[in-house]
């Protein structure tokens, strides 16, 4: 039996117009510049980054054919093994340091490395995961490298928070912007893909917002999926508490949210549940910030069932194992209390990914959450 060849063109989920001007530029041979691959933590920016990997090393003969996804070029690409692909990050950076070198020397002279000349192909890409998190003096040290790319180079930055580069940085890239998909389309995709059910689909892309490999995780994942469970049963039991036992609460389940964020997950990937096994260490805070923001999104979610609940929507919950709860609870509060806990919530959420203190953010959300007598 022949084996099946693999189907050509971009495998990530949506993002049309990032994909239309990355096949514009290789159908009009503008390839050799800067690319910036921005977007939300979860928006799937690691397949969207393979797919433009792909395109940039695809040997088809015909550009419109690119990628093919079955030349050498395709398959070197999205294994991360093509000799003309360079990556790095500064958590890499960090650990290629030597004795008594800087970060910024060791990112400097990992800069200088890349810049050689394509070994195997017409071109050499220079990936650069994380951009968002190197500091100023690195990404000064870049500008020379990006001012005047040539065309047998090409680099390709990837980052979260597009706000933290310098704006000359900014300014030398052409944004791609990976974001939300439209829900029917993501939950679509997850009943196909990973044999979901229509509700559970339908659920976990109300839950995700759209974004794919945060979807992703909670599908390919059942533990997490019976922790949120089991985080959102406390924090309703929370709103009958009083203030001493939801700080004591909180701060436990944000240690426990912390340990989740330090375990590979499909995370921003959305083509196989272990692409993230090679992501760099992160470090203590890092880690504790994200278990603070994986914590304050489950959070987001409860107190926006409880306000459709409320609203008699009770059909678009994304948690209809807590419906009874749901509807018990928001009998007792009603949405007056909670549209505005909703809105803290994602200011609480904003100031984290700004670098805000996870222990001190939480404890406001703690006692913001909205009071109610024991039934």
């Amino acid at each position: 039996m022949l084996a099946t060849s693999p189907a050509p063109g971009f495998r990530s989920l949506g993002q049309r117009t990032a994909r239309t001007t990355a096949l514009n530029a290789s159908t009009h041979g503008r390839l050799g510049r800067t690319f910036l691959v921005h977007g939300p933590a979860g928006a799937g920016k690691g397949t969207f980054v393979e797919d433009l990997l792909a395109l940039l090393f695809c040997t088809a003969p015909q550009s419109a054919e690119r990628p093919c996804n079955a030349c050498p070029g395709c398959r070197g690409a999205r294994s991360g093994r093509h000799p003309d692909l360079v990556m790095g990050s500064p958590e890499r950076w960090r650990e290629l340091r030597g004795t008594g070198e800087s970060v910024v020397a060791a990112a400097r002279r990992w800069l200088g490395e890349a810049a050689g000349a394509p070994i195997a192909g017409a071109r050499r890409v220079v990936l650069i995961e994380g951009i968002d998190r190197a500091g100023d003096q690195i990404q000064n040290a870049m500008l020379k490298a990006l001012e005047e790319p040539g065309d047998r180079h090409v680099f390709v930055l990837v980052a979260d928070e597009p706000s933290r580069l310098l704006p000359t940085i900014r300014s030398r890239c052409q944004p791609l912007r990976v974001g939300p998909v439209p829900r029917r389309e993501l939950a679509a995709w997850l009943v196909e893909e990973r044999r979901l059910s229509e509700a559970e689909a339908d659920a976990l892309a109300r839950l995700a917002g759209g974004l794919t490999g945060r979807a992703l995780a909670w599908a390919t994942n059942r533990d997490l999926w019976e922790w949120r469970i089991r985080v959102q049963r406390e924090l309703l039991g929370l709103l009958a508490a009083g203030r001493a036992a939801r700080l004591a609460s909180v701060r436990e389940l944000l240690e426990d949210a912390t340990g989740r964020s330090a375990r590979p997950t499909a995370g921003d990937r959305e083509g196989s549940a272990d692409d993230d096994d090679h992501e760099p260490a992160r470090s203590p805070t890092s880690l504790q910030r994200a278990g603070a923001m994986l914590l304050v999104e489950v959070w987001v979610a409860l107190a926006r069932d409880l306000v459709v609940v409320a609203a008699g929507r009770a059909e678009t919950v994304t948690a209809p194992d807590l419906l009874a709860d749901l509807t018990d609870a928001a009998s007792r509060v009603g949405p007056a209390a909670l549209l505005p806990f909703v809105a803290l919530l994602e200011r609480i959420h904003e100031g984290l990914a700004q670098n805000a203190s996870p222990r001190l953010a939480l404890d406001v959300a703690a006692l913001s959450w909205p009071a109610v007598t024991s039934a």
